[in-house]
């Protein structure tokens, strides 16, 4: 069986994580099914999905990590090619990626005790964001 959720998320700018944990799961029950997998998928492509500890300080520490390996304010071709300052949205989103499977059993997702699933802002402006959650599984 499949099951599919479209929703979004409004966002501040490069650097917010939003934690969608409690969507999924609530998801995860409406759709009645057991065992399986669920994808959450973000569309667009300067933003992504993965997983942390959904605190302010590991949120700091994984914008501050991105920001030394995709630094805004670096002379990107994509600048250049466009007229826009958002490169490196696009390098962060491409390293990142649009999308995380996680299991789940007995209508529970196997997340670890301190791992939320949560959608990174990295576009330079506020955005609303559309992702879908998908549930493949019986």
């Amino acid at each position: 069986m499949v099951w599919t959720l479209e929703a979004q998320v409004e966002t501040t700018g490069q650097g917010d994580a939003i934690d969608v944990t409690t969507t999924v799961a609530a998801s995860l029950g409406a759709s009645g099914i057991q065992a399986g997998i669920v994808t959450v998928f973000v569309a667009g492509s300067t933003a992504g999905v993965t997983t942390i500890e959904y605190e302010p300080g590991v949120v700091a520490d994984l914008d501050r990590a991105l920001e030394q390996v995709a630094p805004r304010h670096s002379p990107y071709r994509h600048h250049a090619r466009w007229g826009d300052d958002n490169g490196s949205a696009h390098v962060r989103a491409g390293l990142v990626g649009p999308s995380l499977t996680v299991p789940f059993q007995s209508g529970r997702l196997l997340l670890g005790q301190w791992q939320q699933i949560v959608i990174l802002e990295f576009d330079t402006q506020p955005r609303q964001r559309e992702y879908v959650i998908q549930i493949v599984g019986e």
